[in-house]
C-alpha cells in the first residue's frame, strides 16, 4: 500500500487486462506490466507486448507481430517464456506473456562487475545449460501432425537470456525466429539479430538451422567466462568480417585458469564450420552438465537465486512496490492518450537507444561542428528536430518548441520517401540501435574513408 503523501498512478483498462506500468518502449512495440483478473479474486501478473498504434495500420508489421505470437505460443517449456494470449483491442494488436521477476544477463554481468564481483564460471555454465535445454526443446518442436517446425531463435544474446530471482533461466523473444511454415517468410539474405552474436552463416545470409543458435550461445558463454566480447569492430561491416574471417582465440588466452574441458566446449560451439560444431543443443548441454557434475562445486537453482538476489538487493524492494502500486478496481478505460501517460520505470527495465521514441529517432544527423564524435554534456543547447509527413509524400522535419538536448552539433535535415524511412528504421530495429545512431555511423564512416 502506498505511504501517506504518495501519489498512486492510475491503472488503465486494456480489454480484460489492467495495465500497471509501461516498462519499455521499442521501435515496434510497447511493453507493459499488467494484471489479469478472474473469478473469486483470481489475479495474475503478466506482461503485455502492444504493437505501437502507428504500426497497426501497416500490414507487414502486423504480420511480423502475429507470426511471433503464433510461433512462440506453440512453445511450452520451463526455460522458454510462455505466451498466454494473442488479441486485438480496437486497432491495437497485443501479446500477453509470462512475467518473470528477475533480470536479463545484459544487466547481471555489468552489475556484478560494478560491485567488483567476478561472475562465477560455474554460474555461467549452469545458465548456458538451461539455455541449451530450452533451445533443444524449441529446435525439436513439431506441429500436431509431427511435422518439424524447424524453429531457429536467431537472436541468442545476453538480453534475451533471463534469470529469475528464484534461479530459473528463461529464453525471451522468439520474435525473429523462423519456422518453415511462417506466413511472412524472411526475405533472402536479410540479416536479423544483433551483429556481435551472429553465426557466420547468419552473417552471410545462408539458410539457418539449429546450429546457428549454438554458435550464438557459444559467443555469449565465451563473453561471460572470459570477460571479453568476442566479435567487435568500428562498423557493422567490420564486425561481420571478424565473425566470418577473424581468428577465435582459445579462452585460456584471456583466462589462464579456465579448465581444459570448458575450453573444449567453447571452441567446439564456436566452430565456424557448422558441420564441426555441436549438432544439437542437447550435445552441448550434455558436455556442460558432465563437467559440472565432476567439478568441485555444482550450483543449484537455489545457489543461483541467492547470488542474483544479492546482486540486486538494492532494487528488489522497489520492484516489489511497483508490483503492488496499482489498484485493480476502478481502472481508467484505455486509449492511446492514456497509454502515453506511462513512463518506462527504471526498475526492472533496460532502456537504451533501441527504445527511443519515434520522435527521437528523427531522420536527421547531429554532427559535431569540429568533426568530433563525442557529445559535450555542457555545450550549448539546440532544438530537437522531429520527422513529420509532408504533403509531398516526403519526410520533412520541423523544430520542436518543447524539447531540447544539450549538444553542440550541426543539424542536417534529410527529406526521404516514406518507404526509405521505413527501410532504414527496420535496419536500425534489427540491429537494436536508434535510427539516429545508424545514420551517424554510416555518414561518419563515409566521411572517414571517402
Amino acid at each position: 500500500m502506498p505511504q501517506s503523501g504518495e501519489t498512486r498512478r492510475p491503472s488503465l483498462r486494456f480489454g480484460k487486462y489492467t495495465l500497471v506500468n509501461r516498462i519499455a518502449v521499442g521501435g515496434m512495440a510497447e511493453i507493459f506490466l499488467a494484471r489479469q483478473a478472474g473469478l473469486e479474486g483470481f489475479e495474475k501478473t503478466i506482461v503485455i507486448k502492444r504493437i505501437r498504434p502507428h504500426l497497426s495500420k501497416q500490414p507487414s508489421f502486423v504480420k511480423m507481430f502475429l507470426n511471433e505470437a503464433k510461433l512462440a505460443a506453440q512453445l511450452n517449456h520451463a526455460n522458454v517464456v510462455q505466451i498466454y494470449d494473442l488479441g486485438k483491442i480496437g486497432e491495437t494488436y497485443f501479446i500477453a506473456m509470462e512475467y518473470i521477476f528477475g533480470r536479463d544477463m545484459r544487466r547481471i554481468i555489468p552489475k556484478a562487475a560494478s560491485m567488483n564481483i567476478p561472475f562465477p564460471m560455474v554460474y555461467a555454465l549452469k545458465i548456458a545449460s538451461s539455455v541449451c535445454e530450452g533451445l533443444f526443446y524449441a529446435h525439436q518442436r513439431t506441429d500436431i501432425y509431427g511435422t518439424p517446425l524447424n524453429i531457429v531463435h536467431r537472436d541468442i544474446t545476453p538480453e534475451n537470456i533471463f534469470v529469475s530471482f528464484d534461479g530459473t533461466v528463461k529464453i525471451l523473444d522468439f520474435g525473429i525466429a523462423k519456422a518453415a511454415n511462417q506466413i511472412e517468410q524472411t526475405r533472402a539474405g536479410e540479416i536479423k539479430g544483433k551483429l556481435s552474436y551472429m553465426s557466420p552463416e547468419q552473417c552471410t545470409g545462408k539458410k539457418l538451422d539449429q546450429r546457428s543458435d549454438i554458435f550464438s550461445l557459444g559467443t555469449v558463454l565465451y563473453e561471460w567466462i572470459t570477460g571479453f566480447k568476442l566479435f567487435t569492430g568500428e562498423s557493422e561491416v567490420a564486425i561481420l568480417k571478424t565473425i566470418t574471417e577473424g581468428k577465435i582465440y582459445a579462452p585460456s588466452y584471456f583466462q589462464a585458469d579456465i579448465p581444459e574441458a570448458v575450453e573444449h566446449i567453447l571452441m567446439r560451439a564456436l566452430e565456424k564450420d557448422r558441420d564441426k560444431r555441436y549438432q544439437t543443443a542437447w550435445e552441448m548441454q550434455f558436455d556442460i552438465d558432465q563437467f559440472l557434475s565432476g567439478y568441485e562445486f555444482t550450483p543449484s537453482n537455489i545457489h543461483l537465486s541467492n547470488f542474483i538476489k544479492q546482486l540486486f538487493s538494492d532494487e528488489l524492494e522497489v520492484e516489489k512496490k511497483l508490483l503492488m502500486q496499482a489498484e485493480p478496481s476502478e481502472p481508467v478505460p484505455i486509449d492511446d492518450e492514456h497509454v502515453d501517460e506511462f513512463e518506462p520505470d527504471p526498475v526492472g527495465a533496460h532502456q537504451d537507444d533501441s527504445m527511443l521514441s519515434e520522435e527521437e529517432d528523427a531522420l536527421l544527423l547531429a554532427l559535431n561542428s569540429d568533426g568530433g564524435d563525442d557529445m559535450d554534456a555542457h555545450s550549448q543547447a539546440t532544438e530537437v528536430l522531429r520527422p513529420e509527413s509532408s504533403s509531398s509524400g516526403l519526410l520533412s522535419v520541423q523544430d520542436s518548441e518543447q524539447s531540447t538536448i544539450a549538444v553542440s552539433r550541426r543539424m542536417v535535415t534529410i527529406p526521404v520517401e516514406q518507404n526509405v524511412y521505413e527501410t532504414l528504421s527496420a535496419t536500425a530495429e534489427r540491429n537494436r540501435i536508434s535510427l539516429r545512431t545508424l545514420l551517424q555511423s554510416v555518414l561518419n564512416d563515409y566521411a572517414r574513408y571517402k
